[in-house]
């Protein structure tokens, strides 16, 4: 049997993507994850510039930020975060269209459930499969 693979995150940063998608419902959140070796280290909040609840797109500026203050903290950037505020944790049509980074972990956090349902992906190549969560 295959062992599949992991992102590891603290409580903490679970309830704080938890905790973005809520203040920002109904309209979608979307943020940055960076860590180490799979672990996340922080979880960092983008704007969305679409300001929509189907859609996200990460401010730009705010991006190349975050991707600055990870490389001088020694971080990677890990993948990305982002929320589904009426419909499950399971990456939309846009959402596989629009991954640009096969390497990502993309993290999506629903609000259609409660509590909200959190997955993580791999997205690439016009599919996707799902990862290991492990919280603790």
């Amino acid at each position: 049997m295959a062992v599949r693979e992991q992102l590891q995150l603290s409580p903490g940063h679970l309830e704080a993507m938890v905790a973005h998608a809520r203040a920002e419902a109904p309209n979608e959140c979307c943020g940055v994850l960076t860590g180490r070796d799979g672990r996340v280290e922080g979880v960092v909040p983008v704007a969305n510039a679409d300001r929509s609840p189907y859609t996200y797109r990460m401010d730009p500026r705010e991006l190349l930020g975050v991707y600055k203050q990870a490389d001088a903290q020694g971080l990677e950037v890990l993948g990305y975060y982002h929320s589904h505020p009426s419909t499950p944790a399971v990456p939309s049509r846009t959402d596989v269209a629009r991954a640009a980074d096969p390497f990502a972990v993309y993290v999506i956090v629903s609000l259609a459930t409660e509590p909200p349902e959190v997955r993580a992906y791999r997205i690439a190549d016009g599919g996707y499969r799902e990862l290991e969560l492990s919280v603790g």
